[in-house]
């Protein structure tokens, strides 16, 4: 199955001078763990809620002067849509992301998540044991 059946399309985006305020508000009111960072539509990084917790306060600096360019990854791991599930999976293990932007060359189209991931994975199991129940015998 390929990722894009599965990313979700509104990726929520922000400038590299967002200020890390302004990315902790964003992920509040869109109910989202990450912000793409984005020169027009081509992804630069990405700030995680976590990248917030552990480069912002736990460094002690002051949240007033950064901005998404100074605590976001700069090394982004992305994906193509056309990519299978398992590509997927495997990116995000190998370098250790929960969150993998979808770009169709350098235009981000999307992300997927491994929560995303893992609710598919739940609905494929929920679905192969109605399979299993219809078909065994009473006891």
């Amino acid at each position: 199955m390929p990722i894009d059946d599965l990313a979700r399309g509104d990726a929520v985006t922000a400038a590299p001078d967002t200020s890390v305020a302004e990315l902790a508000a964003t992920m509040d009111e869109e109910n989202v763990g990450s912000v793409v960072i984005t020169n027009d539509e081509t992804p630069v990084g990405i700030v995680t809620d976590r990248d917030l917790t552990v480069r912002v306060l736990g460094s002690e600096t002051d949240p007033a002067s950064q901005t998404a360019e100074d605590v976001m990854t700069s090394d982004l791991c992305t994906a193509e849509p056309d990519e299978g599930f398992y590509e997927a999976a495997n990116l995000m293990a190998e370098h250790g992301v929960r969150r993998l932007p979808i770009c169709e060359g350098d235009t981000l189209v999307g992300i997927i998540t491994a929560d995303d991931m893992t609710e598919l994975l739940a609905d494929e199991q929920q679905q192969l044991g109605e399979i299993i129940r219809a078909q065994r015998p009473e006891y």
